[in-house]
């Protein structure tokens, strides 16, 4: 009997939601991702050491500051991730940039470079953007350079629907933070997966794009439980922490498809402009209030990445 990760894999592409090499090569995930808050983590991988000691110790030769520094090593993270996997590695552009469209293209195309000057070439590569409109603008903007974008933080059907717009290659919505909010919001201690307001969110999307012929990618991301992660079985991609991974592999039970698209009816597309997505997004309390909280979360490990840095320099 095949375990539930190897059944999952069989109809879903698996993604490793960490940046610690360790874990990519015991798991043998197709994809794998980089943001603050995982390069963070790796700052604590006894895997890293080495590859953290010299970049290091090239930036005191280079005289880079703490902010370079954060640049070069997250490239360098990746780019050994990517050595690990036959897919692609997502790198997150600085959440402070979330809403400067020229700024966050200028930013991409630094941390394609740096890539490039390592050897690993765009296509190997998804540039991480929060699911702002100015976010979503600039994603369109590098999808027409060439460079393809993973939109994260996305917890909105209208956000959905701009990425499907921009013509972007990957979006990723949040389950469990979606679960987190409505937990709270409704007094509920846990829910079953078919009714779990994560799950829900990203079958609606991915019933969106499957009707009406869009080609981005979804991939459910920030899972709880594998009761979640079970619950989407035969999305497109599915990014899943360790932990998860792990109890997957431990899991013998059966995993029965539950996205297909061949069932679904046709409703029609909706073209979103800005009002009606910032209206949309506005009408949604926890869309609202989760992107905010999403962007606040992953500067401040941005920041404290760069504190950390700083002393090692």
């Amino acid at each position: 009997m095949k375990n539930a990760l190897e059944q999952l894999s069989a109809m879903t592409v698996i993604v490793a939601d960490t940046g610690d090499a360790s874990m990519v090569k015991l798991h043998k995930p197709q994809d794998c991702t980089t943001n603050p808050s995982l390069v963070l983590a790796a700052l604590n991988s006894p895997d890293a050491q080495d590859l953290i000691s010299a970049e290091i110790e090239t930036a005191r030769g280079k005289a880079l500051d703490a902010a370079a520094l954060c640049d070069t090593l997250t490239v360098a993270i990746g780019a050994k991730l990517a050595a690990l996997v036959p897919g692609r590695v997502s790198t997150e552009v600085d959440a402070c940039l979330s809403f400067d469209v020229d700024a966050s293209v200028r930013r991409a195309h630094e941390i394609v470079a740096e890539y490039d000057c390592r050897g690993i070439s765009h296509d190997r590569i998804l540039i991480k953007l929060a699911s702002t409109w100015e976010g979503i603008r600039a994603a369109e903007q590098l999808e027409k350079d060439g460079i393809n974008c993973n939109l994260t933080l996305l917890f909105a059907i209208e956000q959905a629907k701009a990425c499907a717009d921009a013509g972007v290659f990957l979006i990723s919505p949040f389950v469990g933070r979606i679960t987190d909010w409505f937990k709270q919001a409704e007094g509920v201690e846990e829910y079953a997966p078919d009714i779990d307001p994560g799950v829900r969110s990203v079958r609606e999307i991915y019933d969106y794009y499957k009707t009406n012929g869009i080609e981005t990618i979804v991939m459910g991301a920030s899972f709880r439980n594998i009761g979640q992660i079970k619950a989407l079985a035969g999305c497109d991609r599915l990014t899943i922490a360790p932990k998860l991974l792990a109890e997957l592999t431990a899991d013998t039970g059966p995993v029965p498809r539950a996205l297909q698209p061949s069932n679904i009816s046709r409703n029609g597309p909706v073209r979103m402009d800005e009002e009606a997505f910032r209206w949309g997004l506005n009408s949604s309390a926890m869309a609202t209030e989760k992107l905010a909280e999403g962007i606040r979360g992953f500067d401040a490990d941005h920041q404290k990445l760069l504190r950390i840095l700083d002393g090692r320099l």
